[in-house]
């Protein structure tokens, strides 16, 4: 895969971290950029955001239909359980290639964060938990976990100790609340600390919510 196309916002110059913000399925790189200002992170945390697209492809579920997704999903009401397991390895090796490429401009992987919504969330959680060094923090927002199996007590034992926020909307009809709660308990059960937030909406995010991100970043990257 080659490296994938990104959207970059930096809020200072010189940025001593970056979080890295993977979109859901049928998005593109730009759905959150406008959330930045949102945030409220403090002045003097100067943060490179990366907005990747993800490739195009065919989606089984709709038909086939082509559009941004980081791996195929076979069945929605089996989303947990049918997904494309060489799909997922694929996306969570272009993200650890983003990773590498922020490392090489100077930041360490301790001063990344992953952040993704849905299908995007899926990845951050399976790229952030199994990457070799540790990373600064993992934000899944309204997601699951599409490739239990690629999470065990070997992989993720460099970012056992990662902190992890995950929030989920209580009326979700696209990832139901349950596949949040059950991926949330599924990486509580491997030892990993999740904070855990639900909000009276459906399949998006909202301002409260928003505001809890930026105070989880802004600790993560104290």
């Amino acid at each position: 895969m080659s490296t994938l196309a990104c959207v970059t916002l930096e809020t200072a110059p010189n940025p001593t971290a970056s979080v890295i913000w993977l979109h859901g399925l049928g998005a593109d790189g730009n759905d959150f950029v406008s959330i930045v200002p949102e945030l409220g992170l403090p002045s003097d945390l100067a943060v490179r955001f990366i907005f990747p697209h993800a490739p195009m492809m065919p989606i089984t579920c709709n038909n086939g239909y082509v559009m941004r997704a980081w791996y195929d999903i076979v069945h929605f009401d089996q989303i947990s359980r049918q997904a494309d397991i060489a799909g997922v390895e694929q996306s969570v090796a272009a993200i650890r290639a983003l990773i590498a490429a922020e490392n090489a401009k100077g930041i360490p992987s301790h001063r990344i964060i992953l952040a993704g919504f849905s299908q995007g969330g899926a990845i951050a959680y399976t790229a952030g938990l199994t990457h070799p060094e540790a990373l600064a923090g993992i934000v899944a927002l309204s997601t699951y976990l599409p490739a239990e199996s690629l999470l065990t007590s070997a992989t993720i034992a460099a970012n056992q100790n990662t902190p992890i926020l995950a929030a989920h909307g209580s009326h979700d009809p696209v990832v139901g609340i349950t596949l949040g709660e059950k991926a949330k308990q599924f990486v509580a059960d491997l030892g990993v600390k999740v904070q855990w937030q639900t909000y009276p909406i459906q399949h998006s995010v909202c301002l409260p919510e928003i505001q809890l991100i930026g105070q989880f970043l802004t600790k993560s990257l104290a």
